[in-house]
């Protein structure tokens, strides 16, 4: 099983100097906290918060995949250059139509520094 990295990993005195390194690299979840009942649900995936990541041909961010406890609900492959091979946060919107309470966590790829996960976001649904 590959190493799953998180945003709180580093201890706080590293935190702030490694700062960029975790923050462009984990992906941050967007959404309502709550959803209707088979209703189109939009939930916007962007990895990285304050710091850009880069998009070169060798260092880019592969997928993101967003989970519900461990039930994968969609996931998006991005070849190198998405970006226009500039510095960016690459960023996708999921619709899903849930049918029970979500427990949801982004998971994005880089290349270069391997998987990294979200902090999880529950969602009610009624």
């Amino acid at each position: 099983m590959p190493k799953i990295n998180r945003y709180v990993d580093i201890d706080t005195v590293e935190r702030e100097t490694k700062k960029d390194y975790i923050d462009r690299h984990s992906p941050f979840i967007h959404c309502e906290d709550s959803a209707g009942k088979a209703e189109k649900f939009a939930v916007t995936v962007k990895v990285g918060n304050e710091y850009d990541h880069p998009d070169d041909f060798d260092h880019y961010i592969a997928n993101i995949a967003l989970y519900s406890g461990e039930t994968l609900l969609a996931r998006a492959d991005f070849p190198p250059g998405t970006l226009g091979n500039q510095k960016g946060q690459v960023e996708v919107v999921f619709n899903i139509i849930p049918m029970k309470k979500l427990k949801l966590v982004a998971h994005a790829y880089c290349t270069k520094h391997g998987l990294w996960e979200s902090d999880p976001t529950e969602v009610s649904v009624s």
